[in-house]
């Protein structure tokens, strides 16, 4: 028998690469090739309707990692065997297929070592098509489902053919690169990732108002917390004005009454100009206006960005259809309707009391007008880009307008054209914009939200933070720049939170309180120039923990894997004991609790670090050095075999890894980078050998190497520097003073 890449029905069996995946299959369901390797399930119904369920057949007894929104705005991730582990509005199944995926052959206890030549992997894709959106669902008889709808009563179909895109591949990762590719191409409703302009802001440190000030947010508020990052030496080079500093106002909020929960949800946008509190006045000393605030501090903190937020929508109960200063962009009320996948998961309150009070919508034809004026506005003020939040809620206002995918589409293309007319660089953030009709109507926004917020008051969900930014940016990361969000430095859990910035590909940014900080945290993160060690792609988890639970089950670490342009690294985190995922319960057995502190033992391994071969070039035997983060210790690794790590709940490790180049017999060696700093390898630029070892690297401080032998000398831009060499290990170091401009290093044997 031919085994083909192209999944095919077989028997009421779906077949991929000789493998059953699903059986039972009923008589209305049909696959459609793509190329060599993919095809589109779908299916037909007698009846024509705006929102089907069809079934696909059964799923049991494979491992699957599956994306889904658990709440209107976030996706998180969640693992199983059969579909009915597969919950409501599932965006994304990975299923690992192949001899130790059938449950009856799997060892929990897998010896170290074990390679995974004998798995593939299965990319199961809900996607848009035409004015449809798809999503996966499962039921408890393990029947795996696909939910097609519009979001408009008035748009029907009675046939769904190409709503999910199925493919499989040996590498994970690869065969999600490649699926989106194929997508983007055949479908032109969004890019790839490297299609697109990266915003400037994401190498450089930031700070963020939100937690700081929340919606009190003010100048001198600002200027405060501008000021106590200036004087410990970390002055962010990118600011967010979060909301705060708009003018709005709420019909259902009566002065000098008590607040009714949900009611705040309700304010509206009656103009696009600063409030109240952003034009400040004369009498106070104050800058006069938002134009010379921005200019002032421009010019006193050194700042390179600043961004100011607003929502798709205007503000989150849209604008005001009353309002004389926006009466041009006809809005009219609305109420929103939500998903029935959205109502049986996790409501939320937002979208409730938004149901109930309504929301201002801009008629889509307008749009673009509003946000041209807008940006225009803030551009002329001194303004470079914008955070542009609570996107989901475009979805559930489609009714009259072509349903969810025509609206988002619409409103996602306005903002793209202003964003291309009115900031450079594409200067753009999105937020709470998970659901695949913003994902899939992505042609230009190159950055977005990986997660829910970071939430400083909330113990429980730090390490679920963690866990959701990483899966997340299996998909997301091939899209745009995840972004995963900012956090204290001056927390409990900022050494957690930090690292996983530093690896994530991400922008680092914080959102302390004037005069909260802690400088020993940033020091970690950040250069002198206020640069960062940003790596090349978004931090995923390794592919030995796609398929486990690594907040619940009460065994895994969480890893995370990255390149830099010369090194890989690793971050392994404890992320159990500290939390319970949304819709999930722990078994009765399980040890996980906010009390458990018992540490948890797991192996970081080369082989974590996938494509660490088109780095390492054709003459690398397989050895890397590997330096660990917190505990100082450089070992030689072979690149099949593992280094031990045990963590307590909310510790972390960070392993730089670098091959080793033989220089020579007697000689081998491998830079490390700057090993003060949490993405050590993220400051070697270049590196290479003849006579002597030459190496190009950004920033100051202790620049590490592993060197088989002692040198003779080392000379930092052609001054000869003092160094230390510990034969036990091989670690060599020497100090870099200065700011984070490129520097030469020369190291003679």
């Amino acid at each position: 028998m031919t085994i083909t890449a192209v999944p095919v029905i077989k028997n009421g069996c779906l077949m991929v690469r000789g493998k059953v995946i699903l059986t039972g299959m009923p008589e209305n369901v049909v696959i459609s090739p793509v190329g060599s390797t993919a095809g589109f399930l779908g299916a037909s119904s007698t009846v024509s309707s705006s929102r089907h369920v069809f079934n696909l057949g059964i799923l049991e007894n494979y491992k699957f990692m599956c994306l889904f929104i658990a709440k209107i705005w976030w996706m998180i991730p969640r693992v199983g065997k059969s579909a009915s582990d597969i919950p409501l509005e599932t965006q994304m199944l990975l299923l690992e297929a192949g001899e130790d995926s059938v449950l009856n052959v799997v060892d929990d206890e897998t010896s170290e070592g074990t390679t995974s030549e004998n798995k593939f992997y299965i990319l199961v894709l809900p996607i848009l098509d035409g004015l449809f959106r798809t999503t996966l669902q499962g039921t408890p008889s393990n029947e795996l489902q696909f939910c097609y709808e519009s979001g408009d009563p008035d748009v029907q179909t009675s046939q769904a053919l190409k709503g999910v895109f199925i493919k499989s591949g040996d590498n994970p990762f690869e065969l999600i690169k490649d699926s989106i590719k194929i997508l983007a191409k055949i479908k032109g409703t969004f890019s790839h990732l490297e299609n697109k302009k990266i915003p400037a802001h994401l190498d450089w440190f930031g700070w963020c108002t939100w937690d700081a000030f929340y919606t009190e947010v003010d100048p001198n508020g600002i200027k405060e917390g501008l000021q106590s990052l200036k004087e410990g030496g970390f002055s962010p080079k990118f600011l967010i004005i979060d909301d705060g500093w708009q003018e709005t106002a709420n019909e259902f909020q009566k002065e000098g009454q008590p607040l009714v929960e949900g009611t705040q949800f309700a304010t509206r946008l009656t103009d696009i100009k600063e409030n109240s509190k952003f034009k400040g006045s004369e009498s106070d000393g104050s800058s006069t206006n938002l134009k010379e605030f921005i200019h002032t501090i421009k010019e006193n903190y050194d700042l390179k960005y600043v961004y100011m937020w607003h929502a798709l929508a205007g503000y989150w109960g849209g604008v005001c259809p009353s309002s004389e200063a926006l009466k041009k962009y006809n809005p009219k009320l609305a109420y929103p309707v939500q998903s029935p996948g959205h109502i049986g998961n996790i409501r939320d309150i937002a979208l409730d009391s938004l149901e109930k009070y309504g929301v201002g919508v801009i008629d889509p034809q307008k749009v673009y007008d509003f946000y041209n004026d807008l940006h225009g506005y803030l551009a002329d003020n001194g303004v470079d880009g914008v955070k542009v939040d609570v996107q989901n809620l475009i979805e559930t206002l489609g009714s009259g307008h072509g349903g969810r995918v025509s609206i988002t589409k619409q409103y996602h293309e306005a903002l793209d054209e202003s964003i291309e007319k009115n900031f450079r660089d594409n200067n753009l953030i999105c937020c709470m914009s998970h659901n695949s009709d913003s994902i899939f109507s992505s042609k230009k926004s190159a950055t977005a939200r990986a997660s829910e917020d970071f939430m400083p008051n909330k113990p429980t969900f730090q390490t679920l933070h963690i866990a959701s930014v990483s899966f997340n940016s299996l998909l997301l990361g091939e899209i745009v720049v995840p972004d995963w969000d900012m956090f204290h430095s001056n927390h409990n859990t900022a050494e957690f939170h930090g690292a996983a910035r530093a690896l994530g590909g991400c922008p680092v940014y914080v959102s302390d309180k004037p005069s909260k900080h802690d400088f020993n945290i940033l020091k970690k993160l950040v250069l002198p120039d206020g640069s960062i060690l940003r790596a090349k792609h978004a931090g995923r988890p390794t592919r030995d923990c796609l398929f486990v639970d690594p907040v619940m089950d009460g065994k895994s670490l969480l890893k995370i894997w990255n390149l830099n342009k010369l090194t890989g690294v690793i971050g392994a985190f404890n992320c159990q004991g500290a939390g319970s995922w949304q819709m999930k319960e722990a078994p009765d057995s399980s040890p996980n609790s906010t009390s458990t502190a018992a540490q948890i033992t797991g192996h970081v391994s080369p082989l974590d670090v996938e494509f660490l071969e088109e780095i390492a070039g054709e003459t690398w035997n397989g050895d890397c050095a590997a330096y660990a983060f917190n505990s100082g210790s450089l070992s030689r690794v072979p690149k099949n075999k593992t280094i031990q790590v045990s963590l307590g709940v909310l510790e972390c490790e960070i392993f730089t890894i670098s091959p080793i180049k033989e220089i020579d017999e007697k000689l081998h060696f491998a830079p490390l980078g700057l090993i003060d700093m949490y993405n050590s390898g993220g400051a070697i630029e270049e590196f290479s050998f003849k006579e002597t070892i030459t190496i190009k690297a950004r920033g100051s401080g202790r620049f590490g190497a592993y060197s088989s032998k002692k040198p003779s000398s080392c000379k930092v831009d052609i001054k000869e520097e003092e160094f230390t060499y510990n034969a036990a290990d091989g670690l060599l170091t020497i100090n870099l003073q200065g700011d984070g401009s490129l520097r030469d290093i020369e190291i003679v044997y």
